[in-house]
């Protein structure tokens, strides 16, 4: 494997012949022949974060055709502390839903056609199309799969949230799109139900390959665009996008506060993708939390420092906030880079916010990047006002930080 202009990657339980080169932030979890470790400050040699086991995964529902000719729906067992492929020795353990067991939706379907077939004790399989919702799609029962094909698109009007899960166990999401409407919803994709804390370590929820978009397609807002509520949830591959560009693009146009709230304990996050939102990029108030592998681009067009400010004296919005209340958090491979492209100096004053109280060593391989080669403004600490600053004085240069605090 040779990675060529990737800035940033996570290959995650994987086995591997070789990898050469990298670029900012290259991340290895669970990876049989990964690169061995290799972060430091200041940066030498190849950016390799790499650890040797995936501490909680499950891999996501897929369809599969048995030798009778049925369609059926694989859903993958539970792992922990897990290295290379669930396939590679043979048939991976899990279990088989028919897929009489499933609503196929369609575009076309109403959400009282959807949820009726949800609380009646069906999964549901979203077709591709876009999915205009004029309510909630509610998942209730434990165990549901919820899964799309070629990435359905669902797109709240009205101002609703488009799809809740209830505080269940064991509920897993897979291969959805969540565009926003023109009314501004407060949220898009919410899991669990916030200070419920009802979950089961042994059959955990899980969300992958779940992306959300803020305008770009369509002028979209949504105050946040997903909130895990319940405990013990694993987030695996998720890109929420403010967009930069595209149709219904501005600072006051496609609003968007945060991109991920985390507000249950215990949860694990590999491959977050959050980028141009115009608050807390991500705020974490649950305790026990894992994330492994973070990228972030700040918001490109704050039109001043004035409008992009935290609190009186702090510049800009930290891209990942740790709330002050939470005494355990582990992270590994966290980058955070900025662009501000209207013409003037804009500022942030963290990349990453923390408790100081964190353990020793509880975040690892920390960057930001400015850029540009001519822009303006950048970031001025990695993490609770250490690390250094990455501005016009050193543009494409990694400011780094191995370990915090």
């Amino acid at each position: 494997m040779i990675n060529g202009s990737q800035q940033q990657w996570l290959v995650r339980n994987s086995k591997l012949d070789g990898w050469t080169n990298g670029v900012w932030n290259q991340v290895f979890s669970g990876v049989v022949n990964a690169p061995a470790q290799n972060f430091t400050t200041p940066p030498t040699g190849n950016p390799y974060t790499t650890l040797a086991t995936s501490p909680v995964t499950r891999e996501e529902p897929f369809i599969y055709v048995d030798s009778a000719g049925n369609f059926n729906v694989f859903v993958p067992a539970l792992q922990r502390n897990s290295s290379g492929t669930t396939w590679g020795s043979g048939s991976a353990p899990g279990s088989s839903i028919p897929i009489t067991d499933f609503f196929v939706a369609k575009p076309t379907d109403s959400v009282q056609k959807i949820n009726s077939a949800l609380a009646q004790g069906q999964n549901l399989l979203l077709t591709p199309g876009i999915y205009q919702l004029d309510r909630t799609i509610k998942v209730k029962r434990p165990d549901t799969v919820v899964l799309g094909l070629g990435f359905p698109t669902l797109v709240p009007n009205n101002g609703v949230v488009a799809m809740s899960v209830a505080d269940v166990i064991g509920v897993k999401l897979a291969g959805l799109l969540f565009d926003a409407g023109p009314v501004n919803s407060p949220v898009l994709l919410q899991v669990g139900t916030k200070n419920a804390h009802k979950s089961d370590p042994a059959d955990p929820t899980s969300i992958q390959d779940v992306f959300f978009r803020i305008g770009g397609a369509t002028p979209g807002k949504a105050t946040v665009s997903l909130q895990v509520d319940s405990d013990n949830v694993i987030i695996d591959d998720i890109w929420a996008w403010r967009a930069d560009h595209g149709n219904g693009v501005g600072w006051t146009d496609n609003t968007a506060d945060t991109g991920l709230v985390v507000n249950g304990d215990n949860v694990t996050a590999y491959g977050l993708f959050v980028e141009h939102y115009q608050k807390y990029e991500v705020i974490w108030n649950g305790n026990g939390g894992t994330e492994i592998f973070f990228q972030n681009e700040m918001p490109y067009d704050p039109p001043s420092q004035a409008d992009w400010t935290e609190a009186p004296g702090v510049d800009g919005w930290a891209a990942f906030k740790v709330a002050n209340t939470v005494t355990s958090f582990s992270g590994y491979g966290m980058g955070s880079y900025s662009f501000f492209n209207q013409g003037v100096n804009i500022y942030a004053a963290n990349a990453f916010e923390v408790p100081v109280t964190l353990p020793h060593s509880s975040l690892n391989d920390l960057l930001t990047i400015f850029l540009s080669t001519a822009g303006f403004g950048g970031i001025l600490n990695v993490v609770n006002g250490t690390g250094g600053s990455s501005t016009i004085a050193n543009p494409d240069v990694p400011v780094t930080v191995v370990s915090y605090p």
